[in-house]
């Protein structure tokens, strides 16, 4: 296809949340947006969504822990546009439970899905990217990727797989010369309806840790990760920032702090149903789309400054020498005098 061509992107997990406001973003500047998910749902107003935002959307009904499905999937995607430019792998399920009340069943159904379905959409990226050596795979992580809480061993260890594996699968790409790329885009608590749906063996509701941020913020730096792939990662959000590097600086101290707070963080002051439909096996945006957004509008940021730091990180330390120079000069000067 010519260069001057629309981008073919892919999404998994598109039906809501961070892929689905990624797909919008994509489809503001015109792209073609294959659009992978379980629940019909979702992926319908999802393409709706896309196709008013000035995109060309593809609905692909596709459970990413089946290798084939994710296959034929791209296949599809490719034959309909031409070519696949960017592959962003973002879906994921879970479980809130303590480790010992989760079942050997579940454990390996969210494993599957959250980091087997990176794998997977790797894999068949690659396939399609290498040949013509182009294209840019962006991996949707986690700051709980580096940083674990309680209640959430199972996410935290497909999330600090993802990491291993993505750090491994970019230095063979380094050492082969090639001109493919692969990102990580680091998140924070976001504003999903996964809260709403997630299996959670919890007393009360469950809840993203404060501070918390819209989908709409994740995908703004899912976007720039795939413009400027030459970076190992991108972290969206100042409490990504400070978690990550809080986790580096003191991991015991994060341990106790953790074991006392994690608990109650990570719920609301309401019980919890658990009799209501969860989607570890099957969507439950099969009949009703839950959109972007989760239940906690009114607690989120729409907007996040580390972003603009984060995307000028040579321009951000040219002010902060500066500042830091600048605090010397005032502090020289009054010590003169």
């Amino acid at each position: 296809m010519p260069e001057t061509s629309p981008e073919t992107v892919v999404i998994t997990g598109a039906s809501a949340g961070i892929g689905r406001a990624t797909a919008r973003a994509f489809a503001a500047r015109g792209a073609n947006v294959a659009l992978l998910a379980r629940g019909s749902a979702g992926l319908e107003a999802a393409a709706r969504e896309v196709e008013a935002a000035g995109g060309n959307p593809l609905v692909l009904s596709t459970d990413v822990s089946d290798h084939q499905q994710v296959e034929a999937a791209a296949d599809t995607a490719a034959a309909a546009f031409g070519r696949i430019d960017v592959w962003v792998n973002c879906a994921f399920t879970s479980v809130f439970a303590p480790f010992t009340e989760i079942t050997p069943e579940e454990y390996e159904r969210v494993t599957h899905v959250t980091y087997l379905g990176f794998v997977n959409g790797t894999r068949t990226a690659l396939a399609h990217m290498l040949p013509h050596d182009r294209g840019t795979i962006v991996q949707v992580g986690s700051a709980l990727g580096s940083r674990s809480v309680p209640l959430q061993s199972v996410y935290c260890g497909a999330k600090h797989a993802v990491n291993g594996f993505t750090s491994s699968v970019r230095t063979e790409l380094m050492h082969q010369g090639s001109k493919v790329r692969i990102t990580l885009a680091q998140m924070p608590a976001v504003n999903t309806p996964q809260f709403s749906w997630v299996l959670s063996r919890l007393g009360r509701s469950p809840q993203p840790v404060p501070p918390i941020y819209q989908p709409e913020i994740a995908a703004r730096g899912v976007l720039y990760a795939a413009d400027h792939p030459g970076r190992k990662q991108y972290y969206v959000g100042a409490s990504t920032v400070a978690t990550i590097l809080g986790n580096k600086i003191a991991p015991g101290l994060l341990d106790r702090y953790l074991a006392r707070t994690g608990y109650d963080s990570q719920q609301t002051d309401r019980p919890d149903h658990h009799d209501r439909r969860h989607n570890l096996w099957e969507p439950v945006d099969d009949e009703h789309d839950h959109g972007a957004h989760g239940a906690f509008d009114d607690r989120s940021h729409a907007r996040a400054p580390q972003l603009w730091f984060s995307h000028h990180s040579a321009l951000a330390g040219a002010l902060l020498t500066g500042a830091a120079l600048g605090g010397t000069w005032a502090a020289r000067r009054l010590t003169g005098r």
